[in-house]
């Protein structure tokens, strides 16, 4: 293993986006790295996003978008230590990848539209830079050395350099760490390797979290009053809650046979899934198809001799025009002339805010994200340490922090993966 000081490696857990990131710049750094990997070739949330094609990063930076029930500062304070303009020059620039804007979404793709291009590069990088990589390496367990590093404080490793840490990998091996740095993910989509031992640890080692809960997860309807819509999608804006709990989203929206998918629905589904958590009623979703309000519907409305059915069908897809009309009592000959105040109104509401009759939610085995996680507070927001134990770095979706479709979860990713790997590289060559 190459590196700029001898002794025990930093050791990054977790091979995703955040975990890459944070072993490059751990290498770049001049520490001596080792990145544990429990699947068999890691960046697996790289590699389905996107549709495969990796939405690296998003066109427009929006800290205000993001969900957080930590300190709103420290989730400023973390999402600009790397601004956009330079996440973006690093990847176009030190990478060697070049990225292209899709005004659809307002997303950053690679121009190969091959998300294994962005995973690849980043392992290649990290090697070059002279970290090891293992993977099919689980990490079962850690902990200090000496149990005296609550506090930042505790016994300096063997070469005086930080807090030693020794990691327990299955099978029994032991791993030796001048530094630790925690990326094990989330709950989300467990099959990419992320399945909530990380958050498990943080707890172990005294760190508070916040309830962890499905984010950007689709919505389910028991029964599926609308699987007969199934692949219909259309852009539409979509508002769960109400006051300073509500969320509203603008774009694509998709009929499911259970339900509802697709960016708008995914952006407000934390809402839905928060108040089912709570124990209260579940929060209202409402949607406005063509995301135009009652003024709007309720002009277009007025009297002539053309029928509703041919409004309708001409703005909305047709099928799901007619459930429309259906449901708002409205007979299928009618034309706008003929509609009595009553049966205005109620188109107009099934219009521009259409109660959707969601039951539930498809989990974590869809979500793309997992809300809550370890609180902000619990990381100095500079450098990712813990505040509990020195030479421990979390970061990534094990943090309370998520944003919304289109590039600002990988955002979050790369930044905190870059503050820690280059905090623990400082420490430990210092």
């Amino acid at each position: 293993m190459k590196g700029g000081a001898g002794g025990s490696p930093v050791v990054v857990v977790g091979a995703g986006a955040a975990g890459l990131m944070a072993a490059l710049f751990a290498a770049r750094g001049g520490a001596p790295t080792l990145l544990l990997e429990r699947t068999s070739d890691g960046g697996r949330k790289i590699l389905i996003s996107g549709g495969g094609r990796c939405n690296v990063l998003p066109g427009t930076f929006r800290p205000e978008a993001y969900v957080t029930d930590s300190s709103p500062n420290s989730l400023r304070r973390i999402l600009r230590s790397w601004p956009l303009s330079e996440q973006r020059r690093f990847f176009e620039v030190e990478l060697g990848i070049p990225l292209k804007h899709e005004d659809y979404g307002d997303k950053l793709f690679p121009v190969s539209d091959r998300a294994r291009e962005v995973r690849d590069t980043l392992v290649g990088a990290v090697r070059r830079a002279g970290g090891e990589i293992r993977f099919d390496a689980t990490v079962e367990g850690l902990e200090p050395t000496d149990a005296g590093a609550e506090g930042g404080g505790g016994p300096s490793a063997p070469d005086g350099k930080g807090v030693p840490w020794t990691l327990v990998l299955e099978g029994g091996e032991t791993v030796s760490a001048s530094a630790v740095i925690l990326a094990t993910g989330g709950l989300s989509v467990a099959a990419t390797g992320s399945d909530g031992r990380g958050l498990r640890w943080a707890r172990e080692l005294g760190h508070a979290t916040n309830a962890t809960y499905p984010a950007l997860t689709p919505l389910l309807a028991d029964p599926a009053v609308h699987a007969p819509l199934a692949g219909i999608s259309l852009e539409c804006a979509v508002e769960a809650g109400e006051g300073k709990d509500g969320r509203e989203a603008r774009g694509g929206f998709l009929f499911t046979h259970r339900g509802y998918s697709g960016p708008a629905v995914l952006d407000v589904s934390h809402v839905a899934v928060r108040s089912r958590m709570a124990g209260g009623p579940p929060a209202p979703v409402r949607v406005a198809w063509t995301g135009e309000g009652e003024e709007v519907w309720d002009r277009r409305l007025q009297g002539n001799g053309r029928a509703v059915s041919s409004l309708l069908g001409e703005l909305l897809p047709n099928r799901l025009a007619e459930v429309v009309q259906a449901e708002a009592g409205v007979p299928p000959d009618r034309t706008l002339a003929q509609l009595r105040r009553e049966e205005r109104r109620a188109l107009v509401e099934r219009l521009s805010a259409f109660a959707l009759p969601w039951t539930g939610d498809e989990g974590y085995k869809k979500a793309e994200v997992t809300g809550g996680g370890v609180a902000l507070d619990q990381v100095d927001a500079g450098t990712m340490e813990s505040r509990h134990h020195a030479g421990l770095y979390l970061c990534g979706e094990m943090l309370d922090a998520f944003g919304p479709i289109g590039g600002h979860n990988f955002l979050w990713a790369w930044a905190t993966g870059r503050a820690a790997g280059r905090a623990a590289a400082r420490s430990r060559v210092s």
